[in-house]
């Protein structure tokens, strides 16, 4: 229904729309299709046809969706993996909201995990100079710092773990051992981590943040782009399941990966376990424990 959309919002949206698309938009209907702690989303019906609206609050999540406006921006730029049009970035006093281009969703046709194996591998050979971004972005609903540096280990460090552990130690979560056992394993990341160029990715590439359209094709929602190292990105797709062999075939005939790349999977997805452990508690950071336990 239209009135769960909160009622300066709606006009606002009202408005904006008209002027992004250049004539007088009616809001006409409203269904939540996902909902939670962080967003409200759901299909957006007005007189200029359907899109996918989601909001929250602009105080807790200050600039989220208009850093995700731009990591979607910046993915379709490569014209590489498929994404929604970003249509409509709203902020205001209380909240704010972007709005996407509709996608209904199908199912996955044959090719499907072939083709995203294909375009995440184009995608990753996007490159720039530097790991990180000109500017943060979200992961989840924490802030994602991506200062640039040229050296992957010191972004990894820096960038990536040292904030997480921090946050868990001050909160109580974690202790100064655990701390202390991080950066031993920090001191052996020359030896692990192969070198690569900086390459565009996707950044929170799991299950939940792919769908089919109804040509059955891959679209990749929810972004946290950044340029990483590219292991960083495969070794994500793993942690929670639900991609293919076909899908990591296709990946690596058309980019091979470093060999004993399974080896180091689990070290790069210390870092969302750690967004979990800080996210959702300590089954996370059990998890996290036994990793840097792997590789002291």
């Amino acid at each position: 229904m239209l009135s769960d959309i909160p009622d300066s919002l709606s006009q606002n949206l009202k408005d904006q729309l008209g002027n992004v698309l250049s004539s007088k938009v009616t809001l006409l209907d409203f269904s939540f299709v996902s909902g939670g702690c962080i967003n409200h989303g759901g299909k957006l019906g007005t007189s200029s046809g359907d899109y996918f609206l989601k909001w929250n609050s602009a105080e807790k999540f200050p600039g989220m969706f208009e850093a995700e406006g731009k990591g979607l921006s910046i993915l379709q730029s490569t014209r590489t993996v498929s994404v929604p049009e970003v249509v409509l970035v709203v902020e205001e006093k209380d909240y704010q909201c972007i709005v996407l281009e509709w996608i209904s969703s199908a199912r996955q046709s044959k090719q499907y995990w072939d083709l995203l194996g294909q375009q995440l591998a184009q995608l990753h050979q996007h490159n720039a100079e530097t790991f990180g971004l000109n500017h943060d972005n979200y992961i989840g609903s924490l802030p994602q710092s991506n200062r640039q540096t040229s050296d992957w280990i010191e972004f990894f460090k820096d960038e990536r773990i040292h904030s997480l552990v921090k946050r868990l130690v001050d909160s109580g979560q974690a202790d100064f051992e655990f701390s202390n056992q991080v950066e031993n394993v920090f001191n052996k990341l020359d030896e692990i981590f192969p070198k690569e160029k900086p390459s565009l990715i996707h950044g929170d590439l799991w299950s939940g943040n792919i769908m089919a359209d109804t040509s059955g094709h891959p679209i990749v929602i929810d972004p946290a782009v950044y340029y990483g190292h590219r292991e960083m990105e495969l070794a994500f797709t793993q942690l929670f399941g639900g991609f293919t062999d076909q899908f990591y075939e296709s990946y690596n005939e058309a980019f091979p990966l470093e060999p004993g790349f399974e080896n180091r999977a689990e070290l790069y997805n210390l870092y969302p376990i750690l967004v979990h452990a800080n996210l959702f508690g300590s089954s996370y950071l059990m998890t996290a424990k036994r990793i840097i336990k792997h590789f002291s």
